[in-house]
């Protein structure tokens, strides 16, 4: 059974991090907006030691431990919820900072879907070290965003040197330079084997920082998460260990390969409901925002009232709330499952596109609730407005989320609805 209450270890480490999102994010959050690829390393630092010693944002699912005389029994594992929590937490604080902290993030996530228990072991480990150490992951390239198939980057095994000769780019990477320039991190780069084969010859490699071919040619100035970084990068004869390939190299030519791009969907099934949960973040503090001006003027909501009592100012926000809970549910049912491992591929992206309008939909009417007030640089309310947007669009935008639902439900693939 689904349990929607935050077990107890992760709502104290909620209730620390929120310290965290009020006393070091909060305070410096416009002006890492402002200094676009400033590298906030107060944070990360703190981040590293605090994450460190407690053992938070592992994605290796937990179990909880019975207390000292309490009968001992199976406890289901919380890995994906507590990073559920950890992220809309983080998120509230503010969503750019929270994606320049420490770890293996979606390439990690990348390597925990598709690498063997040796490779999981081996680059894991980077992320466990005395120094914070970043992951990214880069699929998407100029002329293929939502089409996945239209991967141009080749890899090749050169069998003289027994190793991968990757050649292409890939635009919109998050954290790339915090990966590969910025610490000893690594990228997880999506690449054909086999151009005839399409999404069956899709295989991931592992690109450490430091190995030559790779390169930043980019960083994006974006409108949004601005403390976060977002790169270009390019592979011109980029040669990787044989090793460093993710899963089996060889070529399954069926749809349902387990290796190809299957792997990357299997990713994404674990990430869209953390990525949802950044939004809701950042959903929730535009609306506590709002309830706090809104306080501060003397106008309190009155809840259990009939509809037509109310104002349509209370209307407003409860409608914002009911929208934000909804979204949240989501949430929490795709992680629970993802911590189970059970299938969760309709739910993901379903949490993933409520979060999205949600979180568009109520900074906007914060907006619009707020007025001058709102639109005015004295408040973080319009940064949010502006942060809002990324989570409909990255790890699957909402169009592509949407189709995703539909097959699911109908029991089409990808070539019967598009």
């Amino acid at each position: 059974m689904i349990d929607f209450e935050a077990p107890k270890p992760i709502a104290q480490q909620s209730f620390a991090l929120t310290t965290v999102a009020e006393n070091m994010m909060r305070p410096v959050s416009r002006y890492f907006d402002e200094q676009e690829h400033e590298i906030p390393w107060d944070y990360i630092n703190f981040m590293h030691m605090a994450m460190r010693a407690t053992g938070a944002g592992s994605l290796a699912p937990r179990k909880r431990k019975p207390k000292e005389g309490e009968e001992k029994k199976k406890y289901p594992p919380i890995g994906y919820q507590s990073l559920a929590f950890l992220l809309e937490t983080l998120s509230w604080g503010d969503v750019g900072l929270y994606l320049c902290t420490p770890g293996g993030g979606v390439g990690a996530a990348a390597i925990e879907a598709t690498g063997t228990p040796e490779q999981k072991q081996k680059f894991l480990a980077r992320f466990a070290t005395d120094k914070p150490t970043f992951g990214a992951m880069a699929m998407t390239e100029s002329q293929a965003g939502s089409d996945t198939s239209a991967i141009r980057t080749t890899a090749i095994l050169d069998e003289e040197t027994d190793e991968w000769v990757l050649n292409g780019e890939k635009i919109f990477v998050t954290g790339g330079h915090k990966s590969l320039v910025d610490s000893d991190g690594l990228v997880v780069i999506w690449a054909t084997i086999d151009p005839e084969a399409g999404r069956a010859g899709m295989r991931s490699f592992v690109i450490e920082a430091g190995t030559p071919g790779c390169q930043v040619t980019k960083l994006e100035h974006k409108m949004g998460i601005r403390a976060s970084d977002t790169v270009s990068l390019v592979m011109q004869d980029c040669r990787v260990p044989f090793e460093n390939i993710l899963g089996s190299p060889e070529v399954v030519r069926r749809p349902r390969s387990k290796t190809g791009f299957k792997g990357a969907m299997q990713t994404f099934d674990a990430t869209r409901p953390l990525v949802a949960a950044t939004g809701i973040g950042v959903a929730r503090a535009s609306l506590d925002l709002v309830k706090e001006m809104l306080a501060q003027q003397g106008v309190s909501i009155r809840y259990g009232l009939p509809r037509q009592k109310l104002t349509n100012i209370e209307r407003e926000v409860i409608d914002m709330e009911v929208m934000l809970r909804s979204a949240w549910l989501l949430v929490i049912k795709a992680v629970w499952m993802a911590d189970n491992k059970l299938p969760n591929t309709r739910e993901a992206s379903m949490s993933k596109v409520r979060a999205g309008d949600v979180v568009n939909r109520i900074t906007q009417k914060a907006l619009e609730l707020m007025g001058p007030i709102g639109y005015n640089r004295d408040h973080l309310l319009e940064k949010w407005f502006r942060d809002a947007k990324i989570t409909d669009i990255y790890e699957g935008t909402g169009q592509i989320n949407r189709l995703i639902v539909a097959r699911n439900i109908l029991g089409f693939h990808g070539r019967d609805l598009r």
